[in-house]
């Protein structure tokens, strides 16, 4: 599901490029009332995908994670640096739930039951990047772009303070996130708005699972690193 609506966007957006393209309407939309600005603003929505990278001490079957989308919405500051580079804060609140689905031999010599198994990870995060936006010259009226940064999150959703573990059936992370980000996208520039669709890979930098009181816990104890990764599909309007 996830490479479909992947592929639709990436279908759509090159629909739009054509078009404009080979178009003979050569009338260009907001020629400098946007670009040209020192600073503008804007908002952006959209989905999202986010998946974990998990390292392990032994070598167990994997611990998988069910695909699932989720949502987001935020703010667009930009600044201007020259024609082809702007520096950009996009702060946004992010939704987003994981399940993860541990092997029975995680459990070997234990007691279990099925939702032993199943961990429920739901996130909501505050994530706030610094980016930097490097853009083609504008041909017609679109203008493709690519974007990279670091950012950090907070995860309000985290349990990392419950004393509480998985043994009471309560999975934990961490609060603070470290990510690097890239991704690529196209502005259109249409009479009134640009309208900025844009796909994004992020990757987390630190480990964000926070151990079981019990070392030999199956849910952590195999568990040498964990690490969010995501992409993000971002409709931008300014």
């Amino acid at each position: 599901m996830k490479k479909i609506v992947i592929v639709f966007v990436l279908l759509l957006t090159f629909q739009n490029v054509s078009a404009q393209l080979f178009s003979k309407e050569k009338i260009a939309n907001n020629p400098d009332n946007i670009d040209k600005k020192p600073l503008s603003w804007g908002y952006f929505l959209g989905f999202n995908s986010y998946d974990f990278k998990f390292n392990y001490n032994e070598d167990l079957k994997d611990i998988l994670v069910d695909d699932s989308f989720g949502f987001h919405l935020g703010l667009v500051g930009d600044m201007r640096i020259n024609d082809y580079l702007n520096l950009r804060l996009e702060p946004g609140v992010f939704f987003t739930t994981r399940n993860l689905r541990y092997d029975e031999s995680y459990f070997e010599g234990m007691e279990f039951n099925d939702s032993d198994l199943l961990r429920e990870v739901k996130s909501t995060y505050i994530h706030v990047p610094l980016l930097l936006k490097a853009s083609t010259k504008r041909i017609n009226n679109f203008k493709p772009f690519i974007v990279g940064g670091i950012s950090a999150a907070l995860n309000l959703s985290s349990n990392e303070d419950n004393p509480d573990d998985n043994s009471a059936g309560q999975f934990r992370m961490i609060k603070n996130t470290y990510f690097y980000e890239i991704g690529f996208g196209v502005d259109f520039y249409l009479p009134y708005f640009k309208f900025s669709p844009s796909i994004r890979g992020v990757f987390a930098i630190n480990d964000e699972i926070v151990r079981d009181k019990d070392p030999n816990s199956p849910w952590t104890s195999n568990v040498a690193k964990m690490q969010t990764r995501g992409v993000f599909i971002n409709f931008t309007f300014q």
